[in-house]
């Protein structure tokens, strides 16, 4: 069987889901389900069992000979809660512990990292592991991603396979509960249906215009398709970035926004709140050629595409993945 952490969120729930549509039904979904929203992600899965995160640990030390692998998505991904506590409980000892029973019991672990680990990109978006120590994460959340990045590096004792998927920008199906942690194409989405405009953070450095800041968005649907080649080839450990190597600005984003919708591009520039202004970012770009050079070619969507797909198919008929 395969155990999914976090399984009722936004990109575990489209991983079950994926796994549903490739014939695998004997999963063990792992999360807290107390958000009646966010398991409406869940409706039409097809699973073995669902398993309270408290008591998944226990329940794990007793039942391992039935688990063949281990995705382990669940964290607390709120970059503005300030209570660290939260992070080092559920980001990174509770992530310890599952670690632990795989490697005891030698079933192969896949986590998701995150590239709001790279901070301001002081030292590039390299997946270099030499460079993970280096690193200088700008809120919590970030810092204890990064510290189990490293403490996962820095281990001796490793299961079959261990694989860390730095997301960058991730937007797509079955974020409706996330409320300010969705995509900006979902708060654009809503903001365009409800004003007919859109507002974006001007940019206060001279050699950026207002709206050229620039990210690495990648569609939920490719994060899926990578996590299930590392399903279908363990061979290959290690921390890997996970974006599509593109930048791309969001005057694109918003003008793709409102093609997808076939609304008149309307858009004004706002101030950056002077709170976040010093550790805003202007730019990130996953470098992926450490994912490529392991055998993983499958062509990403483009942000035409995928904005288009999500907008139209999802989002206006307010389906799930």
């Amino acid at each position: 069987m395969i155990v999914v952490t976090g399984s009722a969120g936004f990109i575990a729930s489209c991983l079950v889901n994926e796994l549903n549509d490739l014939g695998y039904y004997n999963l063990i979904l792992v999360d807290d389900f107390s958000n009646q929203i966010k398991n409406r992600n869940l409706k039409k899965s097809k699973f073995y069992k669902k398993i309270d995160r408290t008591h998944f640990i226990d329940w794990f030390n007793n039942n391992y000979r039935n688990i063949s692998f281990l995705f382990h998505l669940g964290a607390r991904t709120d970059t503005s809660e300030s209570d660290v506590e939260i992070f080092k409980h559920l980001n990174l000892n509770y992530s310890k512990s599952l670690y632990n029973i795989c490697v005891n019991y030698n079933i192969p672990f896949v986590y998701a990292s995150s590239a709001a680990t790279y901070g301001m990109g002081e030292f590039g978006f390299n997946d270099n592991h030499k460079v993970i120590s280096q690193l200088l994460p700008l809120n919590p959340y970030a810092v204890y991603k990064n510290k189990f990045d490293k403490w996962i590096l820095s281990n001796i004792n490793k299961p079959p396979l261990c694989v860390g998927l730095k997301f960058f920008n991730v937007y797509g199906p079955n974020e409706y509960h996330k409320e300010r942690m969705a995509s900006v194409i979902y708060h654009a989405f809503h903001q365009i249906m409800k004003t007919g405009q859109m507002k974006l953070f001007k940019s206060h450095l001279k050699k950026i215009s207002n709206g050229e800041q620039s990210r690495d968005f990648i569609y939920v649907k490719d994060v899926v398709n990578t996590l299930i080649f590392f399903l279908k080839n363990q061979n290959n450990s290690g921390i890997y970035n996970l974006g599509t190597g593109e930048a791309r600005s969001f005057n694109d984003l918003i003008y793709i926004t409102f093609k997808a919708l076939k609304k008149d591009y309307n858009v004004s520039y706002i101030d950056i709140p002077i709170d976040i202004r010093d550790t805003y970012q202007y730019y990130t770009k996953a470098k992926i050629s450490k994912l490529r050079n392991i055998g993983f070619s499958k062509k990403f969507y483009s942000l035409e595409d995928g904005i288009t797909e999500y907008i139209q198919e999802y989002l206006l008929k307010k389906k799930h993945y």
